[in-house]
């Protein structure tokens, strides 16, 4: 061992993997028909219930969305510098639960709601009186709070776990993210299907107090499986040891490398930290010389550096580069979600204008039910993937997941090009149809109804949701197993901040096309009536975009270099004596 490098024995934490899976899936399960079943239907409830305007409570959701996803920087914050994501669980799941019940109690008492349209004399939509709005707003602060602690934390949380040194532990926390996505789709249909029904045809108190009673059980599950989990304890701020490392680094800018930097250079691990020894990487030099030890840098007696601001150890440098490799892939999701996003919105204007009959019935599809399809796609895939493809790629490719995460991300890059070139094409069936054959009738604000069936949507919305079930689940991977162990939580909210900044790009987006193109008399492609308009030349762009975007990032999966876990001196005496054999 190197002089300048101290390296203790890590306890090994009681891994119970299997065992302590019911309560944390039973836990995220609840939790999802919890919070999906409340705000999958707000902006109904906002608009009949509060008897806001449209513009209004779109304004409303859009905010409480944002700062949801936003929020998760906050929640990681805090669980990885002060809370540890057991203990920000806890807290994040009783806060939810009392939002919901604060919106659950909004609903079931006439006083803490304005009076149903045209139920007062002037026939006249009282708005909500300040009081009502304040206790409404309270039951969303409560949310945020709870999305804010639940979203970044649950899914390190489950895969905390399982032990990552071992076989098992790693097939398992493959599985997990698996399940783990699956148990989020099933939800998500069964919200939006089931409780969004209740809540709009039966009654909203009973609708919104059946996900507050879900919730309440997410709460319970949680708490049953305390005696079992692992509690990974947070180490102090990550963001200050970043910030630390690229100031030291841009100090000593001007220094020379050694030719051997992983044997020189200053390299201490304290014996207590989460992380794990990290091999050197010959990428991102610049920041490596913050790990060069000068005369004026003192060293503790403990191993050390007396002054932080001025020497960090090559360990900590490598934890740096493990972020600022992942940024680079972060931004591809950000333009691949903008797919996602046309699936949850322009889809349904196209729906609205198809013929959503089933079969020759009076009884219509409704309009946003279309996006099931998308779940069901996905939540098929799921176990055939997991049980069938992943066991086939591990013996062709030998590698435990079966294909390595980037590839699978990629995989599903392309997946969402094809997604957006079908798109395109049926939207311009449905409109020719529109144009040419008698119709079924004429929207109110928008127009003809298309004779083309709402069923030829089926198509784009399966390839959508397999391409989600290998992009969006290889990103949660991706992040998890990339960032350091105590900066997980940090990098589960990565995937929401890039649901946040895509949904702000798409709105960009969708903003310079509607002012810069122009089809026939004033009307654009995003034309309030589709058939006026060119939505498959927009379809046509994204898909463009789209091509661009996978072009970036095959580069940058061709430059990335997986997080490396330093191998120990017995492993290089095995690799001595037998130079074929793998060594973990």
């Amino acid at each position: 061992m190197e002089k300048n490098e101290i390296v203790a024995t890590k306890k090994e934490p009681n891994y119970r993997g299997v065992k302590a899976m019911p309560f944390v899936i039973g836990n995220e399960t609840f939790e999802k028909l919890g919070t999906i079943g409340t705000s999958a239907n707000l902006l109904v409830y906002l608009t009949t219930v509060f008897n806001m305007k449209s513009i209004t409570a779109t304004n409303v959701i859009n905010v409480f969305n944002g700062t949801c996803n936003f929020g998760t920087l906050g929640g990681a914050f805090l669980s990885d510098t002060y809370l540890g994501r057991y203990k920000t669980l806890g807290i994040a799941c009783i806060s939810s639960f009392l939002g919901m019940l604060f919106l659950t109690l909004t609903a079931a008492f006439p006083s803490l709601h304005p009076p149903t349209c045209g139920s007062q004399e002037d026939d006249k939509c009282a708005p909500a009186s300040a009081g009502q709005l304040t206790f409404l707003y309270a039951g969303f602060a409560l949310l945020v709070i709870g999305a804010s602690g639940i979203r970044p934390c649950n899914l390190a949380f489950g895969a905390d776990q399982f032990n990552p040194n071992t076989e098992s532990g790693k097939r398992g926390i493959n599985s997990f993210f698996n399940w783990y996505y699956f148990t989020f789709t099933f939800a998500m249909m069964l919200s939006l299907t089931v409780i969004v029904y209740v809540q709009s045809s039966v009654n909203w108190a009973l609708g919104l107090g059946i996900p507050t009673l879900l919730m309440f059980l997410s709460v319970v599950s949680f708490y049953i499986g305390t005696r079992i989990y692992v509690k990974v304890l947070p180490e102090g701020s990550p963001l200050t040891n970043m910030v630390q490392t690229l100031v030291v680094a841009f100090k000593k800018r001007n220094l020379e490398l050694p030719e051997q930097p992983w044997s020189s250079l200053f390299n201490y691990v304290p014996s207590d930290s989460i992380n794990s020894k990290l091999a050197y990487t010959d990428q991102l030099r610049c920041l490596t010389k913050a790990a060069i030890k000068t005369p004026e840098d003192e060293i503790n007696s403990d191993g050390t550096a007396k002054n932080p601001w001025k020497l960090r150890s090559l360990q900590q440098v490598e934890e740096i580069k493990c972020v600022v490799r992942v940024i680079p892939i972060w931004f591809a999701g950000i333009i691949y979600f903008i797919v996602l996003g046309q699936m949850q919105t322009y889809l349904v204007f196209q729906a609205i204008q198809s013929d959503r009959r089933l079969g020759h019935g009076s009884f219509k599809v409704p309009a946003a039910t279309y996006s099931v399809f998308q779940m069901v796609s996905l939540t098929i895939w799921i176990p055939i993937y997991d049980r069938i493809c992943v066991p086939v790629l591990r013996k062709i490719t030998r590698k435990e997941e079966g294909i390595t995460i980037l590839q699978r991300i990629g995989f599903g890059l392309v997946l969402a090009v094809l997604t957006m070139l079908v798109s395109a094409v049926i939207e311009t069936h449905r409109r020719v149809l529109a144009l040419t054959r008698p119709t079924l009738g004429v929207v109110p604000h928008k127009g003809a109804i298309s004779s083309m069936s709402g069923n030829w949507l089926i198509p784009q919305l399966a390839l959508a949701g397999l391409s989600e079930a290998f992009t969006v689940i290889g990103q949660v991977e991706f992040f998890y197993k990339q960032f350091p162990e105590n900066m997980r939580s940090f990098g589960g909210s990565f995937l929401f901040c890039g649901f946040a900044m895509s949904s702000y790009l798409s709105s960009f987006l969708i903003s310079v096309v509607h002012k810069t193109t122009k089809v026939g008399d004033g009307n654009n492609w995003l034309a309030e009536d589709l058939n006026k308009g060119r939505l498959d030349y927009f379809y046509y762009l994204v898909a463009g975009l789209e091509v661009v975007n996978l072009g970036y990032f095959l580069v940058c999966a061709k430059w990335y270099k997986y997080k490396s876990v330093e191998r120990s001196s017995m492993d290089v005496e095995l690799e001595k004596v037998d130079p074929k054999k793998d060594v973990v």
